[in-house]
Order: structure tokens, then sequence, then C-alpha cells
């Protein structure tokens, strides 16, 4: 089945005005949503231009869409829960088209000292369910690992040589 019938398939949610307003609201009410999902949600729903315009407005006006709300929310869940990296988390906001000042202001929701600790658990961790031939591959393993997590590179060597040295 092409994309041209997947889509023929599948019907087209008409929003009116108030529907739109209304849905929306319940859709930013249920968790913190960036700019860009929520656009892209009216979109889908055949909302364009000034219509779609005033309706953000009117979001971020009666506080439902708070883009600096988001980002600190964002970034708290995904370092708490799936402990992600500030490379990453950055790299996720920036996809989500969240502004350099709201980006820099969410990554103060990271303590310095849950940081170090976060990482630490996560090489510990790794380096007990892996098997290595040599250090060097250990070494690059386990480097490789973090930075995919997100975490700078200086900061892994660091850990993993203060581990290496315990």
């Amino acid at each position: 089945m092409s994309d041209l019938e997947f889509s023929e398939n599948k019907k087209q949610k008409y929003w009116s005005q108030e529907e739109a307003l209304i849905n929306i609201q319940k859709y930013c009410a249920f968790q913190e949503r960036c700019h860009k999902d929520v656009r892209y949600k009216l979109i889908e729903h055949c909302i364009y231009g000034d219509l779609l315009e005033e309706i953000i407005s009117d979001l971020i006006s009666n506080n439902f869409l708070n883009e600096e709300r988001f980002a600190r929310a964002f970034t708290r869940g995904k370092f708490r829960m799936k402990q992600w990296g500030k490379n990453k988390i950055k790299a996720e906001l920036k996809f989500r088209d969240v502004s350099p000042y709201c980006i820099n202001e969410s990554m103060k929701e990271i303590e310095d000292v849950d940081y170090i600790n976060t990482l630490q658990l996560l090489i510990v961790k790794k380096d007990k369910t892996v098997s290595f031939k040599n250090k060097y591959d250990r070494l690059k393993k386990l480097s490789d690992f973090a930075v995919s997590k997100g975490y700078e590179y200086e900061l892994i060597n660091r850990v993993i040589h203060e581990l290496e040295d315990e």
C-alpha cells in the first residue's frame, strides 16, 4: 500500500474554531507542549493561517502554552527518567524549535552533582553488562555509550578514569 493510498484511507477530522480551541486546550492541559507540537496538531485538523495564529496566541495568553515551562519540564523528565545528557536534551529541544534562551534556562534544572552521579551510575552499570577485549576496547565502548546518551566527552573521560583509579 503506497503512502497516497494510506492517506486517502485515513479520515481527516476537521475542527471548527470552537472545537479547535477546546480540544487544543485539553491537549495542552494534559502535558506540557512545545509550540511546534501544537502547531502540527492544529494543521493536522485543518486549522491554518490567521486562525491558527489566533488560537496559539490565545493559548499563550491563557497560560496553556509556555515554551520555557515546556523546556524545563522536558529537561527534567529526560534527565531523570531516561538519564539523557545535556547534549542530547539540547539537540531534541533545538529540533522542536525551542528558543536558545529557553534551552539555556532549562539546563539550570540539572544539578551538576546529580549530573555527574547519573553519568557514573550509567558507566558502572554498562561496565558490568558488556565484555571487553582489552583496556582500550573498554574505554571506547563505555565512552561511546555515554556519548550516545548525550554526555560531554571530557566529562565522560574524567569519570571513567576516576572509576579506574578506585
